[in-house]
């Protein structure tokens, strides 16, 4: 095997899942082999990962979560994964491990740095995570999706933005089409890969408040988890309002490019979504985020006009309803919203990140 192999890990959310999916497609074109190195969690949001790439599935755990017995089993559950990456690497050295956050990163990045092989991360967010925080010192490379990125001190960040898949960039820069008097508006609602419930509680309530004409034009596209998907569905069929309640889509880029409107959490990769395509959004960051990361990830938004934030914490559904009221009825307003959302696109994330991991290579 001649060709030069890149071993990705990434944890368990698609906010880790998919910018390592982008790599993977640019490093499969580019003539490399790709393994995926992930947890069972991470598994479930490796579908859209092409065929060539190789799964393996690692133990790891952490220490920051769960009770007594697994905080104790924790250090030998990751110690066993960085023996098992250790073997795997002696049978099929990879060029250049990158890791994208989470702990089922761990162990191939232990692992790379005791084997000494090349080895960089990715940082999604505004806001360091924990694991990548306890490698950032020990890589050649710290690659920022969203800037600025706070780091650790002395650590010095690449800003090349988070890559997209390429189901994304097949709508990159898609017109946008403000809603003109009389014809269907397109609205997306997105939680994150997991929901959100919050959404679930407060966005049904908003547009339900929302004037007759407008509510009665509306087309939305909802994702709910599971658990919540039949009292949304009540919820926006009892105002009136007709609506598609799916715990997951699987085209999301399509209902982006479609829509007029997108209320959402503001996960790195959501938001990497929508500036690449260029539309309007509600930003609602997730409270509960470590070290608040997901509003300082909706800040560069709402910083060009591209987006307006509601904080969690005591968010008013009449609030909610009069910002959706107010940008689909000023069409000027959503067209100079999506235009600013399409400067913070970077298209070429993918590219910018492979260029790293040929340079330490």
């Amino acid at each position: 095997m001649n060709e030069p192999l890149a071993l990705i890990a990434a944890g368990g959310t698609g906010g880790h899942m998919f910018p390592a999916q982008a790599l993977a497609e640019m490093l499969l074109a580019e003539g490399w082999r790709v393994k995926l190195s992930t947890d069972d969690r991470g598994a479930r949001y490796a579908g859209g990962f092409p065929d060539q790439v190789t799964r393996s599935i690692v133990k790891s755990a952490t220490t920051a979560r769960g009770g007594l017995t697994g905080k104790l089993m924790a250090p030998f559950k990751i110690a066993a994964g960085v023996s098992a990456a250790r073997a795997e690497f002696r049978k099929d050295r990879p060029s250049v491990v990158i890791g994208f956050g989470g702990y089922p990163t761990i162990p191939a990045l232990a692992a790379a740095l005791t084997m000494g092989l090349p080895r960089m991360i990715h940082e999604q967010n505004g806001v360091m995570g924990r694991v990548n925080r306890l490698f950032a010192r020990r890589v050649q490379r710290v690659a920022c999706g969203t800037w600025p990125t706070e780091l650790p001190a002395g650590v010095q960040g690449i800003h090349t933005g988070n890559p997209v898949r390429a189901a994304v960039l097949d709508f990159a820069a898609s017109p946008y089409q403000a809603a003109s008097e009389g014809e269907e508006v397109h609205l997306l609602v997105i939680g994150g890969s997991q929901g959100a419930r919050v959404l679930s509680d407060v966005v049904p309530a908003a547009i339900a408040a929302l004037p007759d004409d407008l509510r009665g034009r509306l087309r939305v596209s909802h994702q709910a988890r599971a658990e919540d998907g039949q009292r949304v569905t009540d919820a926006y069929r009892d105002a009136g309002v007709s609506a598609d309640v799916q715990p997951f889509f699987t085209d999301v880029p399509e209902r982006l490019a479609r829509a007029q409107l997108v209320i959402s959490r503001s996960g790195a990769s959501s938001i990497a979504d929508i500036c690449v395509i260029g539309r309007p959004a509600l930003l609602i960051p997730y409270a509960a985020a470590t070290g608040d990361h997901q509003t300082a990830n909706a800040r560069a938004m709402e910083t060009v006009g591209a987006a307006h934030i509601h904080p969690e914490v005591g968010l008013d559904p009449a609030a909610l309803s009069q910002d959706i009221r107010d940008i689909m009825s000023d069409p000027a307003q959503a067209t100079e919203m999506a235009a600013a959302a399409l400067t913070l696109g970077r298209p070429d994330a993918a590219r910018r990140l492979y260029d790293l991991v040929t340079e330490i290579m």
